[in-house]
């Protein structure tokens, strides 16, 4: 995305799960523009790496160590937050995991609400937590990561994950098409593969990799900063009129 004339200097986005993949590199496209970035994760050592290089392009940031699965933890880390920057403008919720695959029958309790608290609770904590801060300032930004899975009923081992990010779609829209009139913008992103570390997690390997592309007319994963140049887009004025939605960003790929 060409440079926004001035938009994002001096407002303040806090993005969770930005020690690495597409929360990293989304910290990153929001420093270049000016934007303060609370780099927040429960992997403080790699959101300190992020902060170190959002200061190597002259960015601001602060960094705080938040475990979004733990109500208590995501309200002391944004207190933290407002108190260092005031004011809050948009919200980018990435923490996000597959934990591991497993067959249907093969998923147990901890599997299912380690998925379920990951990727759905930690963005329900999250939303609840800034909304009354945005509601204050009669403005504010919600994005959400989702993922193409949740059309696709997380084939391939990955059914709870699936499950979770149907439901980031559905609170996503809940909540923007209940505040759309007090100046709220909430949105999801649904993306296909991506090249981040989140195969690994899951348990991929090169093979799933390759069919991975293979289900991509472009002929490749995404790349990170993709992501962080679009959740840039539906911050901005450009897409005032946009809440609600998902946008699905997959190469043309992701339905099989």
């Amino acid at each position: 995305m060409p440079k926004l004339p001035d938009e994002f200097l001096n407002k303040t986005i806090i993005i969770t799960g930005a020690a690495s993949g597409i929360g990293r590199a989304t910290a990153l496209v929001f420093a270049r523009e000016g934007a303060n970035v609370v780099v927040a994760d429960i992997n403080i050592a790699g959101a300190e790496l992020t902060a170190e290089a959002i200061r190597q392009i002259g960015g601001r940031c602060f960094t705080i160590h938040m475990d979004v699965t733990d109500r208590s933890s995501v309200k002391s880390a944004f207190t933290a937050a407002i108190k260092e920057f005031g004011v809050i403008d948009f919200q980018f919720n990435c923490a996000g995991s597959a934990l591991r695959r497993a067959s249907f029958l093969e998923i147990d309790d901890a599997l299912w609400d380690g998925a379920m608290g990951i990727n759905a609770s930690g963005v329900f904590y999250c939303m609840q937590e800034i909304l009354p801060h945005m509601l204050d300032q009669g403005r504010g930004v919600i994005v959400n990561a989702a993922s193409m899975s949740h059309k696709r009923g997380g084939a391939g081992g990955l059914i709870p994950y699936a499950a979770a990010k149907g439901a980031v779609v559905t609170l996503t829209m809940g909540v923007a098409r209940e505040f759309a009139s007090r100046g709220i913008r909430a949105l999801s992103i649904s993306p296909g593969p991506v090249d981040t570390p989140f195969e690994d997690v899951a348990g991929g390997d090169e093979e799933a990799r390759v069919r991975a592309v293979a289900d991509v007319p472009m002929g490749r994963l995404g790349r990170p900063e993709e992501i962080g140049e679009l959740v840039l887009f539906m911050c901005s004025d450009a897409c005032s009129y946009m809440t609600a939605d998902t946008v699905y960003v997959n190469g043309g790929g992701g339905y099989r």
